[in-house]
């Protein structure tokens, strides 16, 4: 059996009053945020990583959800921090990255937001044709698994869906034309060497976000799955560094 259908979501309750909100990638499962999972239940964080919809089952289940499921899967997962802390953050990878901004953008509750190796382009210049390109292939070969560290694995899809990559355009189209609304603190990592999202992405997003607590971090020793590897600890130090300033009102 393929190991992402063992995957599971995941809630954890902490000792502070800091809530993370953490979201995976398209494809993927929450395994891949396990080390950021790990980390900020370490830091007293309660932690809600939900599997979105689609995802952990098969990979044709992706081409039959829109992208409003996950955002509806994952403002479930915010309404249940609401309801355990005051503070809350968001965090994801890739996908989830696309996703902590639009949460960013549209929901008070998210106080701060930490996105690694986001999606905005795609990369490819058919991307604006997948909603018909689903009709004629289902889908391509897998984009999961980018990773420098080859002792590491992510738990995801040995295809990518056509019909899931027509949805997430539609996200990050939301997400590029609204970066006028995005006000709050942001800590942006973007892997020097990522092989399925384009630099630009970050860059976009660090010069066009309205917030006025914003970092672009470089990271020079990972590929696309960052979260899971050479600079994790980098990340999790820096993202949990920021919350936890946010959170106490201090300033960059």
């Amino acid at each position: 059996m393929e190991l992402y259908r063992n995957v599971k979501p995941v809630s954890i309750a902490g000792k502070s009053d800091i809530g993370v909100l953490v979201s995976h990638g398209f494809t993927s499962t929450p395994q891949s945020q396990e080390y950021m999972i790990e980390r900020y239940a370490d830091a007293g964080f309660h932690v809600e990583c939900p599997v979105l919809p689609g995802h952990c089952t098969q990979w044709q289940d992706l081409n039959k959800v829109r992208y409003t499921d996950w955002l509806d899967t994952l403002k479930a997962s915010l309404d249940m921090l609401k309801s355990r802390v005051k503070f809350i953050a968001m965090e994801g990878l890739s996908m989830g990255g696309t996703a902590t901004l639009y949460f960013a953008m549209n929901f008070p509750e998210i106080k701060a937001a930490v996105v690694v190796n986001h999606a905005l382009w795609l990369g490819s210049p058919l991307i604006p044709l997948s909603p018909l390109l689903k009709y004629i292939m289902p889908s391509v070969p897998a984009i999961a698994g980018d990773l420098k560290d080859t002792s590491a694995r992510e738990y995801a899809y040995d295809r990518t869906p056509i019909g899931g990559i027509s949805q997430l355009w539609k996200l990050c189209k939301l997400v590029i034309r609204s970066h006028d609304k995005l006000t709050i603190p942001l800590l942006i990592f973007k892997s020097e060497e990522d092989h399925i999202l384009p630099v630009k992405n970050a860059v976009y997003t660090y010069e066009k976000a309205a917030s006025k607590d914003k970092e672009l971090v470089w990271l020079k020793n990972s590929y696309h799955v960052a979260i899971l590897d050479f600079d994790k600890e980098l990340i999790a130090d820096k993202s949990i560094e920021f919350i936890k300033r946010v959170y106490s009102g201090g300033k960059a």
